[in-house]
């Protein structure tokens, strides 16, 4: 649901020469808004922020042809208003201020830990326990021209609390939600590999077909749940992102039975 969205119609009336280019051929899907704050979903195979090989088809494109005029106000600093951001395969909800206040009291929040992020990911296998905690530093590395992490003692903090959902009859691959408490570079793949689960479709921690299992159709790493205090009303709010048709038609095909919870959606 949503409310109370910015009023665009000034945007028109006087022209303003944006920092990114607005893009509104990308679509914009706000799952709740506000004029501080927006919740989207944003799908897999779309960049979030212009950069090598993306300078017009990204989430910010998409978003500054809508809503451009506040987050130019933001500013490179403010990083035009992203306040975190999801990996190009991943899909799933993301957050994005519209306001400088809004921004540095979220950003905060994300600094201190407070923002809940929950992931939801098919993996190859089942985790031997049914739920934990893992603490496994991880150090970002170049491997043949792609940026990844290693486990490593010398990298950074990186937390994930796990627990499994539902698992398929043959044990071949299971539901698994990954709350983050921290927000490094590929943590919920690097931390399900270290487990010996690795997510399946990833192409980078781990073959894109698995023996038994039936390839994916892409990386089934999802952020299924956002929490948050508001900003400015000063409420504790979350909001969810069923999966997208391709993780629920992937699911029935791996014979995995998902919560109902994870499927009404109207994305």
């Amino acid at each position: 649901m949503t409310q109370g969205q910015p009023d665009m119609a000034s945007d028109s009336a006087v022209p303003v020469k944006f920092s990114v280019a607005p893009n509104p051929n990308v679509p914009i899907k706000v799952l709740w808004g506000d004029d501080a704050v927006l919740v989207l979903y944003k799908p897999a195979g779309v960049v979030v922020q212009p950069g090598l090989g993306h300078t017009r088809d990204t989430i910010l494109n998409g978003l500054f042809a809508q809503y451009g005029k506040f987050l130019q106000n933001l500013g490179v600093k403010r990083d035009y208003g992203l306040l975190h951001r999801l990996d190009k395969d991943t899909s799933g909800i993301m957050m994005v201020a519209l306001r400088p206040k809004a921004y540095d009291l979220l950003r905060e929040d994300f600094e201190q830990r407070r923002i809940d992020k929950t992931y939801a990911t098919f993996v190859a296998g089942v985790p031997k326990t049914a739920q934990g905690v893992i603490q496994a530093r991880l150090k970002e590395v170049q491997a043949g021209g792609i940026k990844k992490v290693i486990i490593s003692t010398t990298g950074q903090e990186a937390i994930s609390a796990y627990k499994v959902v539902n698992t398929t009859k043959s044990k071949s691959a299971a539901l698994v939600d990954v709350n983050i408490k921290t927000g490094r570079l590929h943590q919920v793949r690097a931390h399900m590999l270290f487990l010996g689960t690795p997510v399946l479709g990833d192409y980078i921690y781990s073959l894109p077909a698995v023996r038994g299992i039936p390839v994916a159709p892409r990386l089934c790493l999802h952020a299924v749940k956002l929490g948050f205090k508001h900003p400015l009303l000063k409420k504790w709010q979350e909001h969810t992102c069923p999966f997208p048709p391709d993780m629920a038609s992937y699911a029935t095909k791996l014979g995995l039975v998902v919560p109902s919870a994870y499927l009404v959606s109207e994305i």
